[in-house]
């Protein structure tokens, strides 16, 4: 069984990471996407919250799964007996920094393999971080995130 892993913050998701779960999951068995606690980030949703958002976006897709992690990534990949982890790129610039990193992994871990996959040129502009600039200042959002989460997103900055 081939099992992948989509590791990222997601916060929030995006049109260009559903992009790259809905074509992933088409490749393997089982995707897994990896919701990453990290302590050193400071993020709008809580890990609750980004995982809550996934499992709406994917609801009804049959082979994935929507999980949290912490620590190294490939200790997490182990754990689920996975094989492949899958990186989006958008730019040059991504390939850089995901080409390093799965070397490391590599290093860490030699049978298990990175898949980049390319964005969609949709969403070859798009990240999480311009969503919640675009929200922040009520900028006009649809288009980029999944319909279903847009008024989340939204609401989120009203509370602020």
């Amino acid at each position: 069984m081939n099992k992948f892993i989509y590791p990222g913050s997601f916060d929030p998701v995006t049109n260009g990471h559903l992009d790259i779960i809905e074509r992933a999951s088409k490749i393997c068995d089982k995707l897994t996407v990896a919701v990453l606690i990290n302590q050193s980030k400071n993020p709008l949703f809580s890990i609750e919250e980004r995982v809550s958002l996934l499992k709406k976006v994917v609801k009804g897709s049959t082979n994935i799964e929507i999980e949290c992690f912490s620590g190294l990534l490939v200790d997490f990949v182990k754990e689920k007996n996975a094989n492949v982890i899958i990186k989006g790129l958008r730019a040059v610039s991504d390939f850089e920094y995901e080409l390093q990193m799965a070397l490391l992994n590599k290093n860490q871990a030699p049978d298990i393999e990175t898949l980049f996959m390319m964005s969609s040129i949709n969403y070859s502009f798009l990240s999480s971080s311009m969503v919640k600039e675009l929200a922040r200042h009520g900028g006009n959002i649809s288009g980029l995130v999944p319909e279903c989460i847009e008024k989340e997103i939204i609401d989120k900055f009203k509370l602020k």
